[in-house]
């Protein structure tokens, strides 16, 4: 199938690029954080607003798009976006100062929204189905947002943090030209207004899955590299189960019907939830498996869900624009409540940490002349934990020869060890109100079960 000699699948291919690249950049950053605050000196509270401010601008742009977008046609829309996007992106990879990051993370947030809005109806037209459009608009959505920390890490380990935005360039410029490739899209939108309400209940259960799934895409990655020390590749390769059990959901969420898997997928990212906030201590197997089930409840419920909330009746520009609005809605919401719960719950973990520390020191068969230049060393990197950085508590014995010294050595491992356990449990409250999400999305979704599917 071809328009004017230029194949359709391969611009569906590029514009789908385009709307996976967008719904990644949610949390494709996170990997990043640690290297990103070293970089500008500062706390991880001012760095997280390198992941906020997007949410937010896409969130408050795609609100803001609703009463406007049926005035524009929405090849014009996708190629405004994909310009702003990629001048958006260039911008981010040249950031010299944090601030003019978040500045320039909040433009390509609203370059974001402007094309997720008109890529929905540009795919209907691009595919000559309105249904096939919005399955591979919802799928790309799905798989990007689930494939973002991996992508992200590896970047970060490969090159460097700019390179997490370097990377986004190339595909908005190939998603722009299959942009203005396309056909001029001009359906028209009646009904708006009811049939946003009608969706309304399919739209409130992606925003509280969306909010639960910062339990997955932002705390479970800061966990692993925060706190267990991993590297952002080796982080990467813990995530990745998430997005690899995401698409080998897809075909039984086919089989299964409506309600099935959006209830069944809801109940699994629960379930994950609860598993990663009863973490017993730093073990990948065990996070992993807990990701796998989180990222199979993803694959079966998220897609149904945006079909439910895609209605051509409202104009696909229009539903779609609602539907990406509440969903990082929801991802800031819950941000804004689920931070400073785990901000409140890491001071004392922090003082009960140190207990632990001094009392593994004291109790080490090493000599008093290593103990106490390493105990000293020590307390300068819980000060630096105080002050909001990541602090590093395997430096201070490598630093005096726990490489050639096997005694210390086995202090540092058991010092390590105990400190990341209880730093771990500080995080037990912040899944289990992540879990508490998904499990009100299930909720919604069963006490409307009839309007949720309509």
């Amino acid at each position: 199938m071809t328009l004017a000699g230029r194949p359709t699948s391969l611009l569906t291919a590029l514009v789908a690029a385009a709307v996976g690249i967008a719904f990644a950049d949610s949390s494709i950053v996170v990997l990043g954080l640690p290297e990103l605050y070293a970089r500008f000196h500062t706390s991880i509270e001012g760095v997280s607003w390198v992941v906020t401010a997007y949410n937010a601008a896409v969130a408050v742009t795609a609100f803001g798009l609703i009463v406007l977008v049926h005035r524009i046609r929405a090849r014009g829309i996708l190629i405004a976006g994909l310009l702003v996007f990629f001048s958006a992106s260039l911008a981010c990879s040249l950031a010299v100062s944090l601030p003019f990051l978040i500045a320039a993370r909040c433009v390509q947030g609203l370059g974001a929204a402007l094309l997720l809005a008109g890529a929905l109806p540009v795919l209907g037209d691009l595919t000559g189905s309105v249904t096939r459009g919005a399955a591979i608009w919802t799928l790309a959505g799905t798989f990007g947002l689930a494939l973002g920390p991996a992508l992200g890490g590896v970047l970060t380990q490969v090159f460097d943090w700019r390179a997490i935005f370097a990377a986004q360039a190339p595909v908005a410029a190939l998603g722009l030209i299959a942009a203005i490739a396309a056909p001029r899209w001009a359906a028209l939108e009646e009904g708006w207004r009811s049939s946003l309400v009608r969706t309304s209940p399919a739209n409130v259960c992606l925003g509280l899955l969306f909010g639960a799934l910062v339990g997955v895409l932002f705390l479970a990655v800061l966990l692993v590299i925060t706190v267990w020390g991993y590297s952002p590749i080796a982080g990467a390769a813990i995530v990745s189960v998430l997005p690899a059990a995401t698409v080998a959901a897809r075909p039984l969420g086919r089989r299964l019907g409506g309600m099935t898997a959006i209830c069944g997928g809801a109940a699994l990212v629960a379930a994950g939830l609860v598993a990663l906030a009863l973490l017993p201590s730093a073990s990948a197997w065990f996070a992993a498996a807990a990701l796998a089930f989180c990222g199979i409840g993803l694959g079966l419920a998220v897609p149904t869900l945006s079909n439910a909330a895609l209605d051509p009746a409202a104009g696909l520009a229009r539903s779609g624009t609602f539907t990406v609005g509440v969903r990082h809605l929801g991802l800031v919401l819950a941000l804004a409540s689920i931070a400073p719960l785990l901000a409140g719950e890491l001071p004392t973990a922090g003082d009960q940490a140190k207990l632990r520390a001094t009392k593994v020191l004291l109790d080490a068969p090493v000599g008093l002349t290593t103990k106490v230049p390493v105990a000293l060393d020590l307390a300068n990197e819980f000060e630096r934990a105080r002050a909001g950085e990541i602090p590093n508590l395997a430096k201070p014995f490598d630093d005096h020869g726990a490489g050639s010294d096997p005694k210390l050595a086995a202090t540092r491992d058991t010092l390590v060890g105990a400190i990341e356990e209880t730093i771990t449990r500080a995080f037990r409250p912040a899944f289990a109100l992540s879990a508490a999400l998904a499990a009100l999305a299930l909720v919604v979704a069963l006490f409307f079960r009839r309007r949720v599917l309509e």
